[in-house]
C-alpha cells in the first residue's frame, strides 16, 4: 500500500492545506525569480514538522516546471557533498534529459531539515564540518532558487548561521487548523473510497495537534484493509509524540549511517520492536539495490529477531534493546553502498492481519466481557486470565460451549479464540453455526 502522505502530496501551491499568508510570500518569492535574480536568493520555510513546508516547496517547483534538486540531512551532508551537489548546481544552466538547454527554465534546490545540518558527527567519516560555510557561499553565487527547510530556526541561526538572516527571505509556518485537516482527510476518503465515521476524523483533526503528516498516517492506518471505519477504532489512536514517526526513523536507517539521530528516532515514536521489524523487513528490499547491502542487512534483521524470541522465550524485556539496536542501527551500517530513495510501504503482514475487523479490538472485547464475568480489572485480566482463558478454549470444547453461553461470546470473538480450524469442528453445530463464521471472518490463519 501507496504512503498516502505521498499520494495526496500537493502538486500546486493552491492545494497546501492551511498557511495562505506563507504560501503567498513563497509564491511572490518564486515569481521574482521569473524576471531576475532577486535580492534574496534563498528562503527559509520554518515551522513544525508535518504542517506543508516541504509540500509548499514542491509544489512550488512543480508550479513552475523547475527541475528539482533536494538535500536531505544525513552523514554524507559536509561541505564537498554540498559543493559537488548544490554549488554546481546553483551556478551551472540548466539542461534537458537529452542534453539541451532549457532556456528561461530554473533548478529548485531544496535542502530539508537544514537545521540538522551543523550537528557534528562521530569521527572524520561523518563529519558535517563546513557544511554552514558552503551553504552561506552558494547562496551568495546562485543563480538558481534555494529553499531551506528547518523545523528549529534557532538552531539554524546559531554562530555564523547569523549570515544566513541578511542572506534569506524567512517564511514562518504555522500549524494548519483542526477544520482545514479535517476537510483535507474527508476529501482523502471520498478519493479512496472509504468511509470514516465524521467525529472520528475529527478526534483524529484535534489529536495531531496541527501535524496534517501524522494525521494523514493516523487515517490510513485504521482504513488500512477496511472501507468502513466507525468511531469505536478511536482508542487504537492513543497519545503519542508526533514529531518523529516510523517514515522518518526508515529514512535514518535507509540513508545515514549516523547512530545518535537513529536512536533519538527511536525513542521519539511510539513503536515496539515487534512492529518496527516488520516495516523494515518490508522495505529494506525496496531500498538497498545492491546485493551484499541486502544480504548483510537481513542478517542483521535475523539477529534481532532471535533476540526478540528470547524475550518471550525467557520472560527477559532487556532483550528488546539489543533486538531494537540490530535492526535499526545494524541495518543502517551494514550498508556500504549509496542507495535509491523510496517509497515507504505498509508491512504487507499487518495489511493482511487488519482484513476484516481490527484484531486487536476483538481481543479487548473478550477482556471487557472475561473481566466484569471475574470482577477484576481489564489490566489484571489481559496479563494473568486472559492467557489461559484462551487456552482452556483451544483445549477444552465443553469450557468454550459453556463460556459462549456465560459471556454471550458472538461469532469472531469465538473464532478469534479458537484460532485453528481442527478445533472449531470439534464445537457442536447445534450451539454454533460454523459454516456461517467461516463466511464472515478470515482471521483464522492470523489468529493469536
Amino acid at each position: 500500500m501507496e504512503d498516502w502522505t505521498e499520494k495526496y502530496r500537493p502538486d500546486r501551491l493552491k492545494d497546501i492545506v492551511g498557511n495562505r499568508k506563507a504560501v503567498e510570500q513563497l509564491r511572490r518569492w518564486g515569481k521574482s525569480w521569473l524576471k531576475d535574480i532577486p535580492d534574496k536568493r534563498a528562503v527559509i520555510l520554518s515551522g513544525k514538522p508535518g504542517i506543508g513546508k516541504t509540500s509548499s516547496a514542491h509544489a512550488l517547483g512543480r508550479e513552475y516546471s523547475w527541475t528539482i534538486i533536494e538535500l536531505n540531512a544525513s552523514d554524507t551532508r559536509n561541505s564537498k557533498i554540498i559543493k559537488s551537489i548544490a554549488t554546481t548546481g546553483a551556478t551551472y544552466e540548466t539542461f534537458t534529459d537529452n542534453g539541451d538547454f532549457k532556456h528561461g527554465s530554473k533548478k529548485l534546490i531544496i535542502l530539508d531539515e537544514a537545521d540538522n545540518l551543523y550537528e557534528s558527527g562521530r569521527g572524520k567519516e561523518y563529519s558535517d564540518k563546513g557544511g554552514k560555510k558552503a551553504i552561506i557561499d552558494t547562496i551568495k553565487i546562485t543563480k538558481q532558487p534555494i529553499i531551506l527547510i528547518a523545523n528549529d530556526i534557532y538552531q539554524l541561526f546559531k554562530g555564523s548561521g547569523e549570515q544566513l538572516k541578511q542572506l534569506c527571505h524567512h517564511i514562518q509556518f504555522y500549524p494548519p487548523y483542526p477544520s482545514e485537516i479535517q476537510r483535507h482527510l474527508i476529501r482523502i476518503c471520498q478519493m479512496e473510497g472509504k468511509k470514516v465515521d465524521g467525529k472520528l476524523l475529527q478526534t483524529i483533526s484535534i489529536q495531531c495537534n496541527g501535524d496534517l503528516r501524522s494525521a494523514i498516517r493516523d487515517l490510513q492506518a485504521i482504513c488500512t484493509g477496511v472501507d468502513r471505519v466507525e468511531l469505536d477504532v478511536v482508542d487504537i489512536l492513543g497519545e503519542r509524540d508526533r514529531s518523529k514517526t516510523i517514515f522518518d526513523l526508515l529514512q535514518k536507517i535507509f540513508l545515514t549511517k549516523d547512530i545518535e539521530i537513529i536512536k533519538k528516532h527511536i525513542s521519539l515514536i511510539d513503536e515496539d520492536p515487534n512492529s518496527m521489524i516488520l516495516w523494515i523487513d518490508e522495505n529494506i528490499p525496496r531500498v538497498y539495490s545492491n546485493p551484499e547491502d541486502l544480504t548483510a542487512g537481513y542478517e542483521e534483521i535475523s539477529k534481532a529477531d532471535i533476540f526478540l524470541g528470547r524475550v518471550y522465550s525467557r520472560n527477559n524485556y532487556t532483550f528488546w534493546s539489543y533486538a531494537s539496536d540490530l535492526m535499526s542501527i545494524g541495518v543502517s551500517i551494514s550498508k556500504k553502498h549509496s542507495n535509491r530513495v523510496s517509497r515507504y510501504m505498509f508491512p504487507q503482514w499487518l495489511i493482511n492481519l487488519k482484513q476484516g475487523k481490527n484484531y486487536r479490538n476483538i481481543k479487548n472485547q473478550i477482556i471487557d466481557k472475561l473481566s466484569l464475568y471475574t470482577h477484576s480489572s481489564k489490566k489484571k485480566t489481559s496479563q494473568y486470565i486472559y492467557p489461559y482463558f484462551q487456552f482452556l478454549c483451544k483445549k477444552d470444547v465443553s469450557f468454550l460451549e459453556k463460556m459462549m453461553k456465560e459471556l454471550d461470546l458472538n461469532e469472531e470473538e469465538i473464532i478469534f479464540l479458537v484460532g485453528k480450524r481442527k478445533n472449531m469442528n470439534k464445537i457442536k453445530k447445534n450451539d454454533i453455526k460454523i459454516e456461517d463464521m467461516e463466511r464472515k471472518t478470515n482471521l483464522q490463519q492470523k489468529l493469536l
